[in-house]
C-alpha cells in the first residue's frame, strides 16, 4: 500500500502542473514554505482520517463515515452533501489533470516553435482530447487498467528521479538560498500578504486526495490497518518528495519575470530549457510529466465514475436509476462514464470565459476534496460536543483530548482554505480574471438542492448500513432510516 500511496499522492507532478500559480503569487519562498505548512497541517487531517478508517474501515471514505458519526437526526442531509463534495472534488480534479496535459502539450509546441502562440480554445480542446482517450481506455480498455497504473507507477518514481538529476546537474547557474527562502514574488497587483495568500493554492493542490486508500478497505486484508497506514503515509511521501521537487526546482529557476510570463505559459518548460539550454531536454523532461498525465486522466476518471454510480445507486443524484445502470456484458457504468466525461468538459470550457479558468478549476477541485475532508471531521466534533460521542478504539485511535485538537486543527485549515480558494488571483479584478469559483460550486449546490427536494429526500438511503452494521458494528437495523416507502437494501 504504500507504492499505492506514492502513485495516489504524486505531488510533485502535481506541483509541477500548478507552478504557475505560485510563481506569480510569491514566488519560491511561498511555495516551499507553505508547502511545508501545508504538509504539517495535512497531517492533522490525514491522522483524523485514519482514526476514523481504523475504526470504520468501509469502502465509502468520508461518505460512509459522516453517515456514521453524524447525529441520527442529520445523518442523510449530511452524508448526501458529503457525497456531492466528494463528487465535485474528484471530477474537477480530472478537469485540472486535463489541462495541465493540454497546456504541457502546447507548451512544448511553443518552446519548439516561437511563432506559435497558445489561444485559450486551444487549450480547452486539447483538454477536451485528453478527456476523450480517458473515456475512450475507460469503456473499452477496462480491463488493462490495473496493469497500467503499476506500470505508470514505477514510471512516476523513475520520472521523478530523472527530472531533479538533469536539472541540478544541467544547470549551471543556480538561484542563491535567499532567492529560493526569503526574496518574495509578487506579479498579482495585490499586496504582499493576500499574495500569499493566492499562492497557497499551489500547495494546497498538491497535497490533494490522500483520502484514496481508504476508499480500497475491501480490497485488503488488515484494512484497519493498512488503509490509515497508506493515508498517513501518503502525506508524508508526498510531503518529501515534494519539497525535494520545489527546492530543486527553485534553485533552477532563471530570471524569475522571464519565468513568470513565458510564451509557454507553463513556467516549468521555461525552468527545464534554462536548466537544459536545449529544446530536446526540455521537451523530454516535460514530456515524462504529460505521460503521467494521461495515466493520470484515466485513473480520475475512472474514480469519478464509479463515485457517481455509488451516489446514483442510492437515489442520490438526478436520474439515478439511468446513471446506475451497468452494461451487462462488460460489466462498467458506461451512462456514469460518459456523464463523468461530460462534466470534466464542462468544467474546462470555463477557460472558454476567463483568462483565470485554470486557476478557477484548481479551485473547484482542491475545495471540492477539502469540503469533502471537513465533513466528518465536523461530524466528530459535533457529536463530541453534543453528547453522542464514542471514542474510537481502533489501530490508529488517538487520546480523547489528542484526537480532539487534531480534528480542530484539521477543520480550521481546511475550512480557511476552502474560503480563500474563491479569492480572485490577479488585481485589478475584471470580468476577464474573476474567479468564479464560488458560482460553479453555487450553481452544483442548487442542483444538489433541487435534486434533494424533489427525489433525493425521500429516496435517498445513504450509505449500505447493513455494510455499516457488519464493518463496524455500531448501528442496528433499526437505525436503517430508511425513506417511506423503500424495501431494505440487499
Amino acid at each position: 500500500m504504500v507504492g499505492f500511496s506514492f502513485s495516489i499522492v504524486s505531488c510533485w507532478s502535481a506541483l509541477g502542473g500548478v507552478l504557475v500559480a505560485g510563481v506569480t503569487a510569491g514566488g519560491p519562498p511561498v511555495m516551499i514554505w507553505g508547502w511545508v505548512g501545508i504538509c504539517c497541517v495535512s497531517l492533522c487531517v490525514a491522522f483524523s482520517m485514519a482514526e476514523m478508517c481504523s475504526e470504520y474501515p468501509v469502502a465509502g471514505g468520508q461518505y460512509s463515515w459522516v453517515y456514521i458519526l453524524s447525529p441520527k437526526s442529520i445523518r442523510r442531509q449530511f452524508s448526501y452533501i458529503t457525497g456531492w463534495f466528494m463528487i465535485i472534488g474528484i471530477i474537477a480534479m480530472g478537469a485540472t489533470n486535463s489541462f495541465i496535459g493540454a497546456n504541457f502539450i502546447l507548451g512544448q509546441a511553443n518552446l519548439v516553435f516561437p511563432a506559435f502562440e497558445i489561444q485559450r480554445w486551444q487549450t480547452v480542446l486539447v483538454a477536451y482530447c485528453i478527456t476523450f482517450v480517458a473515456a475512450f481506455v475507460n469503456m473499452w480498455g477496462s480491463r488493462i487498467l490495473d496493469r497500467l497504473s503499476k506500470g505508470l507507477l514505477v514510471f512516476n518514481i523513475i520520472a521523478f528521479i530523472v527530472t531533479i538529476a538533469t536539472i541540478l546537474a544541467c544547470n549551471q547557474n543556480k538561484q542563491s538560498a535567499s532567492f529560493v527562502f526569503k526574496d518574495f514574488q509578487n506579479f498579482t497587483g495585490f499586496s504582499t500578504s493576500m499574495a500569499g495568500i493566492i499562492g497557497i493554492l499551489q500547495p494546497a493542490f498538491g497535497m490533494c486526495c490522500y483520502d484514496a486508500p481508504a476508499h480500497m478497505c475491501e480490497e485488503l486484508k488488515d484494512a484497519s490497518k493498512q488503509a490509515p497506514r497508506a493515508i498517513v503515509m501518503s502525506v508524508c511521501i508526498g510531503a518529501v518528495t515534494g519539497f525535494i521537487f520545489l527546492v530543486s526546482v527553485c534553485f533552477c529557476i532563471g530570471d524569475i519575470t522571464t519565468v513568470a510570463e513565458t510564451a509557454t505559459l507553463v513556467p516549468l518548460i521555461q525552468i527545464y530549457f534554462d536548466s537544459t539550454q536545449s529544446n530536446v531536454g526540455a521537451c523530454f523532461l516535460a514530456s515524462l510529466i504529460v505521460v503521467i498525465n494521461f495515466g493520470s486522466a484515466n485513473a480520475l476518471l475512472a474514480e469519478g465514475a464509479r463515485s457517481l454510480y455509488a451516489f446514483a445507486r442510492d437515489n442520490g443524484l438526478p436520474f439515478s436509476s439511468l446513471i446506475s445502470k451497468v452494461e451487462p456484458r462488460h460489466q462498467i457504468p458506461v451512462v456514469a462514464i460518459m456523464l463523468a466525461t461530460v462534466v470534466q468538459m464542462a468544467f474546462n470550457s470555463i477557460y472558454f470565459g476567463t483568462v483565470t479558468g485554470f486557476n478557477t478549476v484548481i479551485a473547484i477541485a482542491t475545495e471540492g476534496f477539502y469540503l469533502s475532508y471537513a465533513m466528518p471531521l465536523l461530524a466528530r466534533i459535533i457529536t463530541y460536543f453534543s453528547g453522542g460521542h464514542k471514542q474510537p478504539t481502533g489501530p490508529w485511535a488517538m487520546k480523547p483530548m489528542n484526537s480532539l485538537i487534531v480534528n480542530a486543527i484539521g477543520l480550521i485549515y481546511l475550512l480557511f482554505a476552502c474560503i480563500t480558494f474563491n479569492f480572485p488571483s490577479v488585481y485589478p479584478v475584471t470580468s476577464e480574471n474573476m474567479n468564479y469559483t464560488s458560482a460553479a460550486i453555487g450553481v452544483i449546490m442548487f442542483v444538489a438542492a433541487l435534486t434533494w427536494i424533489t427525489t433525493a429526500g425521500k429516496a435517498f438511503s445513504g450509505p449500505d448500513v447493513h455494510e455499516v452494521v457488519a464493518v463496524a458494528g455500531i448501528l442496528h437495523a433499526s437505525d436503517s432510516e430508511e425513506p417511506a416507502g423503500q424495501s431494505k437494501k440487499e
